[in-house]
């Protein structure tokens, strides 16, 4: 079979709607060229729910594809323009090494986003190069599939591939470009843009496309439409957040630009998760100074949201004050709706399921001791759920003892069986994580030795983070005490 012939059969599908959108939210850019594009990661189920012909990508002509060589049929490559308050800080941003080639429509009816990261300059690259290294794109591959396992919304990783030239960073490292799914690539920062510099159209234009694309179900002739739109967003986001903080996953850059729409994690860049329980934990080596901490994710979505709700507020109401106080009181609510999505899981994690007033102060002594006690966050969770309080670091304090008591009698309360606890507790406490030094193991052994194989087991037990079985030991061990403290970075 021809290479032409199996690019035709792969099951491309686009309808790109985005690219009908007021010109000044996007330029049309081609990718830029590789050498010799190797197809290195392959992600074959999300391909088949894609509607694509997993068989004709994993060929050369697949590689073509996700390298920006080659174009498939209905392909309307562009890139996006859109703002981001980044630390606090508005700035006019855009794609600058990401190509969005279209959009999929899959056999189920859904639409997504199908990008390429790392595919070489755009008009808002400024002084980047647009392109992107292999470390960095398999690692967004393993913690975004880590992720989607978890249940928690988030973009996805179709494939890497390596392009046969170096990139200059602090080193000359191999190139890749990552090929990203999402719902879409809108961004709360896309909205502070066209605040910034559309018109009151612009805006509503870009809001009519969010409710449509997003929210299907809140009427296109509701007056308040563009009001349910926030309230949309902020359940979102609010549910998303909590799912973070209840695996202990930090995201490390929660710029505007950096929160979806649709409510999905996006951007993989200083991200990592927690193996210590401590609610100051910071990985970003650019977060000097906290502000995207695992203990403050939460009050940071709020401040987004209300960058949100500032860009809307031409559409809220036409008298100002009135379009103020309407958004005020949506963002109030956020808060709201995370410490309800928050509790609900927190009480899951300890196998609780009906509500009690002091279900909250059990959590927080629980926490308390895990903080105070240096006691690693998913293994704490993990020896509960076992009833294995020996693998938790804290069976020997007195302290821990008599909240270990408080919790049991708590437990009988409930009108539910012992396996019906343990079955929420184990549907609600990962045995396994991508933990950091499992990661790095992982790709120093892809980009240095050229070998995948340590990854590809790696991402085999993060495929199934729930099952609590023997196989999954190995991926439970926190680093060593001895381990430097891990640090990521951006950019790369």
């Amino acid at each position: 079979m021809t290479e032409s012939r199996k690019m035709t059969e792969a099951g491309w599908n686009f309808d790109n709607s985005y690219a009908r959108l007021p010109h000044l939210l996007f330029e049309k850019v081609d990718p830029t060229p590789v050498k010799a594009p190797k197809l290195v990661a392959f992600n074959e189920s999300l391909a088949t729910s894609l509607g694509l012909n997993k068989e004709a990508l994993q060929h050369q002509a697949g590689a073509e594809i996700f390298a920006g060589n080659t174009l498939p049929q209905g392909a309307a490559p562009l890139a996006q323009a859109y703002a981001g308050h980044q630390f606090g800080h508005l700035t006019m941003l855009g794609d600058g090494r990401a190509i969005l080639l279209g959009e999929q429509m899959t056999s189920a009816g859904e639409r997504v986003d199908v990008q390429l990261k790392g595919a070489g300059r755009t008009p808002y690259s400024r002084r980047g190069d647009g392109r992107a290294t292999l470390g960095p794109m398999l690692r967004e591959y393993i913690i975004s599939e880590a992720m989607h396992a978890l249940g928690i919304p988030t973009t996805r990783s179709l494939a890497v591939v390596t392009t046969g030239e170096d990139v200059v960073r602090e080193a000359m490292l191999p190139g890749a470009v990552l090929t990203r799914v999402a719902q879409s690539h809108l961004r709360v920062g896309t909205f502070q843009f066209v605040a910034q510099v559309g018109t009151i159209d612009d805006l509503r234009t870009l809001a009519d496309y969010a409710l449509t694309r997003h929210f299907p179900e809140i009427e296109a002739a509701d007056e308040q439409r563009y009001l349910a739109l926030l309230q949309a967003v902020c359940k979102r986001q609010a549910a998303l957040i909590a799912k973070w903080q209840l695996v202990g996953f930090i995201h490390g850059v929660m710029n505007t630009d950096n929160m979806t729409i649709s409510g999905e994690t996006i951007d993989y860049g200083p991200c990592a998760f927690m193996d210590t329980y401590d609610s100051a934990t910071v990985f970003s080596s650019i977060d000097v100074h906290g502000r995207y901490a695992y203990g403050n994710q939460p009050q940071i979505g709020a401040w987004n949201l209300a960058r949100f709700a500032e860009a809307l507020l031409p559409l809220l109401h036409e008298d100002q004050d009135e379009a103020v106080k309407r958004a005020e009181a949506e963002i109030s609510r956020y808060a709201e709706a995370f410490e309800a999505q928050w509790l609900t899981g927190m009480r899951a994690k300890l196998g609780l399921l009906r509500e009690e007033k002091e279900d909250r102060a059990l959590i927080n002594e629980l926490l308390t001791l895990m903080q105070k006690h240096e006691a690693d966050f998913t293994n704490t969770f993990r020896a509960l759920t076992l009833d294995d309080v020996n693998e938790a670091n804290l069976d020997n304090q007195p302290a821990f003892k008599e909240w270990y008591a408080r919790w049991q009698t708590r437990l009988e309360r409930e009108q539910a069986s012992a396996a019906d606890i343990e079955r929420l507790m184990k549907q609600s406490n990962p045995a396994v994580i991508p933990r950091n030094h499992q990661v790095e193991a992982a790709l120093k052994a892809a980009v240095e030795e050229d070998d995948t194989q340590v990854m590809t087991q790696l991402l085999a037990a993060l495929d199934t983070p729930f099952a609590h079985t023997c196989e999954k030991t190995v991926y439970t061990a926190p680093p060593l005490a001895t381990a430097p403290p891990y640090r990521t970075f951006c950019g790369t």
